[in-house]
């Protein structure tokens, strides 16, 4: 079995305009300063890494590498969360989403899109380059207005949207197994892909492409009243990257799923802080020593109430506490008598 590893931070919360958030040198000091092992790096802002010249140069990506490493800490994974979203986007979001690419690609959805397609596949360059396995994204969503079937919704809608998807994704994933890293979709409210059943949809259709893994969140399927057990018992040879994110669901006689429209303050499926919400950690960090995951441990904060360096400070030492040092031993090997073939014969009348 294998001890997995952490405490690790994704840093898109935390990126500012303010000393320490605002270089890649001095987030790194602060994130070790707080126990963190390792950092997730967001491919958007060219302050900490330009995701193209990482994956045209490995000069570059070990310069990269070299400022992480010099204060301790390991590079877990690339995100290209917002552009992976562009790889698919239902008209009726152009306008909201336009805002995750750069000015001349907006009011351009066909132009958005190409360019939002070469970003994933240069993070597939890069993480070949910086030595990375895994890498996380977004699916992005075709049908996602018609989640609810009402209006009732056409006959074969549903499959001709996942056939475009995975018509899109297939390129995509050839290049990350070309690169040898795991393309890992977050299954996300928002997103084609937001649970179990529209995962495994997908994944028949990208004839179950072995790079066509998960990054497994529970806080969502918190909010989504997913069984967040099971899921690891079903998927788990298909986990390679973990969301240590908390939530809470909490329906009244007003609001349930749904959240009424609500602020994420006053919803009633909200993200917390480590510790602050309704998660049953302990077990999910027994799955992952069960299934061997020896992938990072990355606090995702996302919380409405709590400040976000209270809550990356507690987080470091929650996920310490939780991160379970696999034995090496069964707990039994006192009793344990020797090999012997036939005795075992003996014992069993033969």
């Amino acid at each position: 079995m294998t001890t997995l590893q952490g405490p690790a931070i994704f840093l898109a919360q935390f990126i500012g305009d303010e000393a320490p958030f605002n270089s890649l040198e001095s987030i790194c000091g602060w994130a070790a300063g707080l126990g963190y092992k390792g950092i997730q790096m967001p491919t958007l802002d060219a302050r900490f890494i330009d995701l193209q010249k990482a994956a045209e140069s490995k000069t570059y990506a070990d310069e990269i590498k070299g400022i992480v490493n010099a204060a301790g800490l390991e590079i877990t994974e690339l995100s290209t969360h917002l552009q992976g979203q562009l790889v698919a986007v239902n008209p009726a979001y152009d306008k909201l989403f336009d805002g995750f690419a750069p000015e001349a690609y907006r009011n351009n959805p066909a132009a958005r899109q190409q360019w939002a397609v070469q970003q994933v596949k240069y993070a597939a360059q890069a993480s070949q380059n910086l030595g990375l396995k895994a890498h996380a994204t977004f699916s992005g969503a075709l049908l996602w207005p018609m989640v609810y079937p009402w209006p009732q919704r056409p006959a074969g809608l549903v499959d001709e949207g996942f056939t475009e998807l995975a018509r899109r994704w297939t390129p995509i994933l050839d290049e990350f197994d070309r690169c040898g890293v795991d393309l890992c979709y977050e299954v996300h409210a928002g997103e084609d892909l937001h649970d179990g059943i529209t995962y495994e949809m997908f994944l028949d259709k990208v004839h179950h492409h072995p790079r066509a893994c998960l990054l497994y969140d529970p806080s969502h399927f918190v909010l989504q009243c997913l069984d967040y057990l099971e899921y690891i018992d079903i998927y788990h040879e298909r986990i390679k990257m973990f969301h240590v994110k908390d939530a809470e669901f909490n329906p009244t006689g007003r609001q349930g799923v749904y959240g009424g429209y609500q602020s994420w303050l006053d919803r009633a499926g909200r993200f917390r802080s480590l510790g602050d919400g309704q998660v049953d950690f302990k077990a999910i960090f027994s799955k992952m020593a069960q299934y061997d995951f020896a992938g990072w441990a990355v606090l995702e904060w996302e919380c409405a109430l709590k400040n976000s360096e209270d809550g990356a400070r507690e987080g470091a030492q929650f996920i310490r506490d939780h991160i379970i040092r696999v034995t090496d031993k069964a707990f039994d090997d006192f009793a344990n008598t020797a090999t012997d073939p036939e005795f075992n014969k003996t014992l069993l009348g033969l």
